[in-house]
């Protein structure tokens, strides 16, 4: 039995190359932790998370046993990438989504992949990022399916973070100084700001923002002065700004909820349009409960 005191990262697989790039990236993540990696595969079938939730009618056994050579071979990689890791593996019955919301609660990362064609052309991983953006009770990374053939040219480039004064955004901060540290990078704060439904000038508004990201980021240039730090305050959609910003990153962090009308960085909105949209991992701060 393990005695391992480290809260593991959590990742969904299915055997799909989606998968594969998640997991992969799970490895790496636990391996700058100094955490467990915990390879997950749900039998149950791909249905959205929700009320009347229940499992399709199949061939259990046959699952079952699809689920364990998957893990095997997942396990096998895992440990080809990440050596003194302690990784374990797990064949479940439920559905993805309920199974990796549920095992989110221990968790210091659930860690999924998603077909990266947009809202209309998700699959099976593409609906359980979405459920698990939405329900998760920890920080949610969501892989996409083309990422693993730039990975390492984009090693060098920065992180990127939505900042909007929120708690959720102030949890997305945190997690992107400690993700920009571990991995020896500079960060990129990311403020926007729209004339909409306000009656001061623009120039007010910048400077409004302006303090809102300074005080969002106040105390991290000590706790973290090896991380230089780009500051972007922009009059734009938030979206629009950070998947332009992600072009030059390896990584983007936003809060699941925001402020909404300042600087809008919301899952409705924002999040998720970058979920669907975004061509390297994100990750979504959610709150532990």
């Amino acid at each position: 039995m393990s005695t391992h005191t480290e809260p593991a990262v959590v990742a969904g697989i299915d055997g799909s190359s989606v998968s594969l790039g998640a997991l992969r990236w799970a490895a790496r993540a636990a391996a700058r932790y100094g955490a467990p990696l915990n390879l997950v595969y749900a039998v149950g079938a791909p249905i959205d998370f929700g009320p009347g939730l229940g499992v399709v009618a199949f061939d259990n056994q046959a699952m079952r046993a699809d689920g364990e050579a998957v893990c095997a071979a997942g396990e096998k990689l895992a440990r080809e990438i990440t050596g003194e890791v302690e990784i374990s593996t797990v064949v479940v019955d439920p559905a993805p989504a309920p199974t990796l919301i549920e095992r989110s609660r221990d968790a210091r990362m659930v860690v999924v992949g998603t077909h990266g064609y947009g809202a209309l052309g998700r699959g099976l991983l593409g609906s359980v990022s979405t459920a698990l953006a939405r329900h998760a009770h920890c920080p949610v990374a969501v892989i996409p399916e083309t990422y693993a053939e730039h990975e390492d040219e984009r090693a060098g480039l920065p992180v990127v973070v939505g900042v909007d004064g929120s708690a959720r955004g102030a949890e997305a901060v945190e997690i992107a100084f400690e993700e920009a540290c571990r991995r020896g990078v500079a960060l990129v704060a990311v403020t926007t700001w729209s004339e909409f439904f306000r009656y001061v000038s623009r120039s007010e508004m910048q400077e409004q923002a302006r303090a809102v990201q300074a005080e969002s980021l106040a105390g991290y240039g000590e706790r973290y002065p090896d991380v230089p730090v780009t500051h972007v305050v922009a009059e734009e959609r938030p979206a629009r700004r950070l998947l332009r910003e992600a072009d030059g990153a390896q990584l983007v962090v936003v809060g699941s909820h925001g402020r909404g009308g300042f600087a809008g960085m919301t899952l409705g909105s924002t999040g998720q349009a970058v979920l669907h949209s975004v061509s390297v991992p994100l990750i979504i701060a959610r709150q532990r409960i």
